[in-house]
C-alpha cells in the first residue's frame, strides 16, 4: 500500500470510499458522524486544490482518503481538557476506508509521523473502531474538543519520540 497526494481524476474513486465508510458508520452504531454526506464534494475538492488530500492506494486502486493539514487548526485551540504537547503539529482529518484491505488507519499514521512527529486527531463519541485505532498506534487522549458547529469530539495527540 502507497499514499500520494489526492488528484481530480480521483474524485469518483474518493467519493466511493466516503459512501463506504458512511456506510460502515451507520452499520456499525455511529450513524451521526458523517450522516449522509459529510464530507461532502466542496470539501474534498477544497483539500484537492490546497494539497491537503491523499489517497491510499492497493493494486492500483484508491482503498483509503484522508486529508492531512500542517499548521493550527482552529477547532483545536479550545480544548476541555490538554494537549499533552505544545509543538507545531500536523492534524489528520476524514480518514476513511474502502473496506476493501485492513491496516488504511495505522498506514495513513505512519505517513503522517514521517512528515512531522506530532499529529492530532479527533473523532466522534460512537466511532469505536477509529478510537480503537488511534489508542493501537500510540495516540493519548486529551479531551473534547468542538467543531465550528458546536459538535463535540473526543480529541487525540500523538509525539514520535526518538529512540
Amino acid at each position: 500500500m502507497f499514499i500520494r497526494k489526492t488528484t481530480s481524476e480521483d474524485l469518483p474513486a474518493v467519493l466511493s470510499v466516503y459512501e463506504k465508510a458512511r456506510e460502515f458508520m451507520r452499520t456499525h452504531g455511529n450513524p451521526n458522524q458523517w450522516g449522509n454526506s459529510n464530507p461532502d464534494i466542496s470539501l474534498i475538492l477544497h483539500d484537492i486544490e490546497v494539497g491537503d488530500g491523499y489517497v491510499l492506494i492497493e493494486d492500483g486502486e484508491v482503498v483509503g482518503a484522508f486529508a492531512f493539514i500542517l499548521g493550527e487548526d482552529p477547532t483545536y485551540g479550545k480544548i476541555d481538557g490538554a494537549w499533552h504537547y505544545s509543538l507545531p503539529y500536523g492534524t489528520i482529518h476524514r480518514l476513511a476506508s474502502s473496506g476493501k484491505c485492513r491496516g488504511i488507519a495505522d498506514c495513513c499514521f505512519r505517513f503522517c509521523e514521517a512528515k512531522i512527529p506530532h499529529l492530532r486527531i479527533d473523532t466522534h463519541e460512537c466511532n469505536l473502531p477509529m478510537q480503537k485505532a488511534v489508542g493501537k498506534f500510540g495516540f493519548s487522549y486529551a479531551g473534547i474538543i468542538y467543531l465550528l458547529n458546536g459538535d463535540p469530539r473526543l480529541a487525540y495527540d500523538y509525539y514520535k519520540k526518538e529512540k
